[in-house]
């Protein structure tokens, strides 16, 4: 009996954690390249060394996590976080936009 016990409440913490809003990212970073052009003006373009990032403390992209980039960009979209640049950036971007982006970036 206890161990048919302990697998029902393994069973109910693994459901309560597929549903608990931590969400796979299913981002495809190919189809982001035709994206980026709105993001490199300021976060720089791979490769190429710009004033941006250094004298403007705007952060690189690149090698981030893909989770931690889509929630910033539904953050902004939703006005939970705050920078006039981004939110009207992200105010334009449909879900699979961010999700192409969050790939893109942290496969860099």
């Amino acid at each position: 009996m206890k161990k048919s016990a302990a697998v029902k409440l393994l069973l109910a913490t693994g459901m309560s954690l597929a549903f608990s809003g931590v969400v796979q990212a299913t981002g495809n970073a190919e189809a982001a390249k035709a994206k980026i052009s709105m993001c490199v003006g300021c976060h720089g373009i791979e490769g190429y060394r710009t004033s941006y990032p250094v004298v403007y403390h705007v952060p690189k992209l690149g090698g981030q996590h893909e989770v931690y980039l889509a929630k910033a960009l539904r953050d902004y979209k939703s006005g939970e976080r705050k920078h006039p640049q981004m939110s009207g950036i992200a105010a334009t971007l449909s879900d699979q936009d961010i999700e192409d982006l969050a790939a893109y970036y942290a496969s860099k």
